[in-house]
């Protein structure tokens, strides 16, 4: 079994700490109930899926909550079902610098487990595939 970096297994355990304390009765709204909707969303710089995240948020869409682009993120994944993958591309004039990043997403949406992960060539091309999904970028660099 491998074993997850420092950082990784201790923002796990408090995001986990974070959801069982605000943790409310079952609800009798089916299965479509976004209270329950949560998506622990991290981008790393490289190509690497165990690095060290560059920027981590968690996204809560009842009401949207977790990034600068919250609601974004949220109609973003509703209109693409909550499959990251089919969200539809934008145009965006993005260079052809290449300096990956790899986006990570893993948590439950309408009552499924989500999981992704795919590294892009540089943060420009991540947004330009994934809409607002993925926290934006808060330094100079694009990372």
């Amino acid at each position: 079994m491998t074993s997850l970096p420092r950082g990784r297994t201790g923002l796990l355990a408090a995001v986990a700490v974070l959801l069982l304390s605000c943790a409310a009765p079952a609800r009798a709204t089916g299965p479509r109930d976004p209270g329950q909707d949560w998506l622990l969303l991290d981008v790393t710089q490289g190509a690497s899926r165990w690095a060290a995240p560059a920027r981590t948020a968690l996204l809560r869409c009842d009401p949207p909550r977790g990034h600068a682009t919250a609601t974004e993120a949220c109609a973003d994944l509703d209109a693409a079902g909550g499959d990251i993958a089919a969200v539809p591309p934008r145009k965006a004039p993005c260079t052809m610098i290449y300096r990956p990043v790899t986006a990570h997403a893993e948590g439950r949406w309408r009552g499924r487990s989500v999981a992704y992960t795919r590294t892009f060539p540089n943060a420009c091309v991540l947004h330009a595939q994934t809409g607002s999904v993925f926290p934006p970028a808060t330094g100079a660099n694009g990372a």
